[in-house]
């Protein structure tokens, strides 16, 4: 199989950016319906969401995939760029997983908050 290359590379940004939507999809049932009454939006509208719960391991599952790949990406898998290029820059792969470790925060309480729902409401 050869690497085409119009094919797009398995960075970390674009799995960090996946990883937070399939969390966000993963909490949709719960946290979207919430989010949207507290922004304004009608609440029958929101309450439709809940048809996403069964959707729910999918998108967990989703999400520690891509993830786990970011995770490979910036710490297990060795760094390919040129030494003249910006990728190379220790700083860079700082700051990369600093933004790592955050996108990780934001979707453990977003994966987690259904299971806290029922602590809020009753």
């Amino acid at each position: 199989m050869t690497n085409s290359p119009h094919a797009p590379k398995l960075t970390p940004k674009l799995t960090m950016a996946g990883g937070l939507l399939a969390a966000f999809g993963a909490s949709a049932c719960c946290f979207g319906p919430l989010l949207l009454v507290t922004l304004g939006a009608g609440g029958v509208w929101a309450a439709c969401l809940r048809a996403l719960e069964a959707y729910m391991p999918v998108f967990m599952l989703a999400t520690a995939l891509l993830l786990g790949a970011a995770f490979w990406r910036l710490y297990v898998s060795p760094r390919r760029c040129a030494p003249d290029q910006v990728c190379a820059a220790p700083a860079v792969l700082w700051r990369q997983r600093i933004a790592f470790w955050v996108v990780v925060a934001l979707a453990a309480a977003m994966l987690l908050f259904p299971f806290f729902v029922p602590l809020f409401t009753e």
